[in-house]
């Protein structure tokens, strides 16, 4: 019977195929090496080329040019990231909101902390001259924030997400915002949980990134993980959840 072309082919890899899945692996290693050393913004598919040992025209048969190198390096970066902090929130009950929320921004921190040229190359200044794909970055990243709505999202299925207070209304172009969002992520919060949500998302990214590229002076925190703990207990009280309840949904008497 002919396999179905709609679905993917099972047939295993060619030699060929294998030799240059690894090449490309090299290349974007070696990327990695050279964007901590140099910055992207002066990343060279030539000197890449030099450092694997071929000739330039031989590593554009399968990177095309520097613009390609950089995509390959945001998509390594952003899938890394992702796995990391998957598998952080994986490791907490499903019930276990305060725990999973906790888990996924030191999971953000660690990963930064340890690769700032990569995590500068995904949320620091823009490279000159060159503009994602988005057909090919949108997916990988967003993976984080799609982590982390989803969390919020569970809390508030679950009647563990507080509504908000205060008196900030969520305006009328904003709701129209928030519904297509809510739309294409699948979510169940309302308007106001959904923008608290976004609040909590940048807030966490902006305190990663103080720390990652010294914005806090040098001699500002001596304490940097207890700020950071800090952080992240005040920012999952603004997104409403409770850490006084255990995994099963109770309170303490």
């Amino acid at each position: 019977m002919p396999q179905n072309p709609s679905l993917p082919s099972t047939k295993p890899p060619t030699p060929r195929e294998r030799a240059r899945a690894r090449t490309i692996e090299d290349i974007v290693r070696l990327g990695r090496e050279h964007l901590a050393l140099h910055g992207a913004a002066a990343l060279s598919l030539r000197a890449v080329a030099r450092d694997l040992g071929v000739v330039s025209s031989a590593v554009y048969r399968y990177v095309e040019n520097r613009e390609e190198l950089l995509t390959l390096l945001l998509i390594d970066a952003y899938n890394e990231l992702g796995d990391e902090v998957d598998a952080a929130v994986a490791a907490l009950p499903e019930a276990d909101f305060s725990g999973r929320f906790n888990a996924l921004g030191s999971a953000v921190r660690r990963w930064a902390l340890r690769e700032p040229a990569r995590y500068g190359l995904l949320f620091g200044s823009p490279v000159p001259g060159y503009r994602a794909p988005a057909e090919r970055t949108t997916g990988p990243g967003t993976r984080v924030i799609y982590a982390l709505m989803a969390l919020l999202d569970g809390a508030y299925r679950a009647g563990r997400l507080a509504a908000p207070g205060g008196r900030a209304a969520v305006a009328v172009p904003l709701a129209a915002d928030l519904e297509r969002i809510r739309a294409g992520m699948g979510l169940a919060v309302p308007d106001g949980l959904l923008a608290r949500g976004a609040l909590v998302w940048t807030s966490l990214f902006g305190a990663i990134s103080f720390e990652v590229f010294g914005q806090y002076g040098a001699d500002t925190f001596a304490a940097p993980e207890e700020l950071f703990a800090h952080h992240l207990a005040a920012l999952a009280d603004l997104a409403g959840l409770d850490p006084s309840a255990d995994p099963a949904g109770r309170r303490p008497e």
